[in-house]
């Protein structure tokens, strides 16, 4: 099989040489590797790809299957940042099988992704956000308000039940928010 998307490189462990396999393969060196014939061999992302990264950081190996299934998720959803967390967001947050996640499943998600340099940025344009979205009467009475004591805390609001949240940091100057409503 031949993948349709470029999922960067993979840093990759050779159990017949018992030390790492230089240069880092590539995604389809990895679907392509032989391990009859090159021996038994264990992958993961090499970080250059931050999607990758962010969808496999809490697997320990991955494998053929994983790659061929993101590969098509990718490619019927779109190379976008949002289609890497979404995916992370499925299978690490809802807990959700790779191996039967849909394109619908996906696109059924009701999930708000947000991202900035600083958390602190995030959730204060989250939480007014998604405030004004789920409870406009109430926002639209605390926008009015003229009581200088009447306060709105972007992060309590956000990290109450009603929410499920995930933090992602893609590189030093990227982050990015996924909120779930539960």
């Amino acid at each position: 099989m031949t993948l349709r998307n470029d999922l960067g490189t993979f840093e990759g462990f050779s159990f017949r040489h018992q030390c790492a396999i230089f240069p880092n393969p590539s995604a389809q060196d990895v679907i392509d590797w032989d391990h009859d014939d090159q021996g038994e061999a264990e992958f993961w992302p090499s970080g250059d790809h931050a999607g990758i990264r962010a969808i496999f950081d809490r697997k320990s190996a991955v494998t053929v299957s994983d790659l061929q299934i993101v590969d098509e998720l990718i490619n019927d959803l779109g190379d976008t940042t949002d289609t890497y967390l979404k995916i992370r967001y499925a299978t690490q947050a809802l807990g959700k099988d790779l191996f039967t996640l849909t394109v619908g499943d996906i696109e059924d998600m009701n999930v708000f992704i947000f991202s900035g340099t600083s958390f602190t940025d995030i959730y204060r344009d989250a939480g007014y956000e998604l405030f004004e979205l789920y409870y406009p009467e109430l926002y639209k009475l605390w926008e009015q308000t003229p009581c200088d004591g009447l306060t709105f805390d972007p992060r309590d609001f956000l990290e109450s039940p009603s929410f499920t949240l995930d933090e992602v940091t893609l590189s030093d100057n990227h982050k990015w928010l996924i909120v779930h409503p539960d």
